[in-house]
C-alpha cells in the first residue's frame, strides 16, 4: 500500500511542480495574504497549487483525509491522511530564489508511511517509504540515500530557519548566537523540507528549527529517517515546539547543545 501511496504522491507532486513553475511570472510574485505576521506570506499560486493537489488525490482516493498548509482540510473515513505543503519556501518563491518545494506525505493511522518532496526550481526529487529506504532522483537517475556519519560538533554545518513572529524570532536569534561559536557554520535556505532532504544526502550535518507545522516536515522527515537520520522534538516526537535532526552516532551531543543554547 505504501508504494501505491508514494506513486500517487509523485504523480501529483510532479504535476503540481509543473503548475507552480509555469504559473510563476517574471520578477517578484504578488502576495495574496499573510499568516502569522505581515512577513509570513501566501500567494494565489500557493492556494491554487493546494487545490490542485487536493482534487487530484481525492479524485483517486475519495475516502482519504487531507491536511494542507493553506486550509480547506478534509476529514476522511479511511485510515489514510495526506499532509501537504503546496510551496514550502514561499518567500523564496516570491523573490525568485530557486529553493522552494512541493511536499506531499501520506500518513496511515497517524504514521507517515510515504513521503515525496520535489524542488520546483531544480527538478530534484526526494522520496521515501517507511521501512524501504529513501532516495534522491534527478530525471531517471535514482540514488539511494544513506546519511554519512557527521564530523565532530565543532565542524558541523547546521541547517535552521526562523519564525516570522518578531518576538519568537528574537529568542531564536539569541539561541543562534549561542550556537554559532560552537559549530562550523549554519545555513538558512528558507525551506525546512529541502533542509531535511539535504541532511539525508549529507549536505548538512544537523538541523534544528522551531515553529514548524506537520506539513513542513512530514514528507522530508521520513526521507531523513529512512536515510538513517534521527528526527526528534524537545522531549519526544518532532512538533511545533522543536524539530531536531542528526545522525544517531552524534545526535545525543548535537541535541544537548541545541537545548543548552535555548532552542
Amino acid at each position: 500500500m505504501s508504494d501505491e501511496l508514494l506513486a500517487l504522491a509523485r504523480e501529483v507532486g510532479l504535476e503540481a511542480a509543473d503548475f507552480v513553475a509555469s504559473s510563476r511570472p517574471d520578477g517578484r510574485v504578488g502576495v495574496a495574504d499573510t499568516k502569522s505576521s505581515p512577513t509570513d506570506v501566501v500567494t494565489e499560486i500557493d492556494h491554487a497549487t493546494e487545490d490542485l493537489i487536493r482534487s487530484r488525490i481525492l479524485e483517486r482516493r475519495p475516502d482519504d483525509g487531507f491536511v494542507g498548509e493553506e486550509g480547506h482540510d478534509v476529514q476522511g473515513t479511511s485510515p489514510v491522511e495526506w499532509v501537504v505543503d503546496p510551496i514550502d519556501g514561499t518567500v523564496n518563491f516570491v523573490y525568485g530564489i530557486p529553493c522552494y518545494a512541493v511536499s506531499i506525505a501520506a500518513a496511515v493511522d497517524g504514521v507517515v508511511e510515504a513521503g515525496y518532496v520535489v524542488n520546483v526550481a531544480s527538478g530534484e526529487e526526494w522520496a521515501a517509504v517507511r521501512g524501504a529506504g529513501s532516495w534522491r532522483q534527478v530525471g531517471e537517475r535514482r540514488v539511494r540515500l544513506t546519511a554519512p556519519e557527521p564530523p565532530v560538533l565543532a565542524h558541523a554545518l547546521v541547517g535552521t530557519g526562523f519564525s516570522y513572529v518578531p518576538e519568537i524570532r528574537a529568542k531564536q536569534a539569541a539561541a543562534l548566537a549561542q550556537l554559532l561559536p560552537q559549530v562550523r557554520d549554519i545555513r538558512r535556505t528558507g525551506s525546512a523540507a529541502l533542509d531535511l532532504c539535504e541532511l539525508a544526502a549529507g549536505r548538512l550535518d544537523a538541523f534544528v528549527e522551531q515553529g514548524l507545522m506537520p506539513w513542513d516536515h512530514a514528507a522530508a522527515g521520513l526521507v531523513a529517517t529512512e536515510a538513517g537520520i534521527l528526527v526528534a522534538g524537545l522531549d519526544g516526537e518532532p512538533d511545533e515546539r522543536l524539530v531536531m535532526a542528526a545522525h544517531p552516532a552524534i545526535s545525543e551531543e548535537y541535541f544537548a547543545l541545541f537545548r543548552a543554547c535555548g532552542f
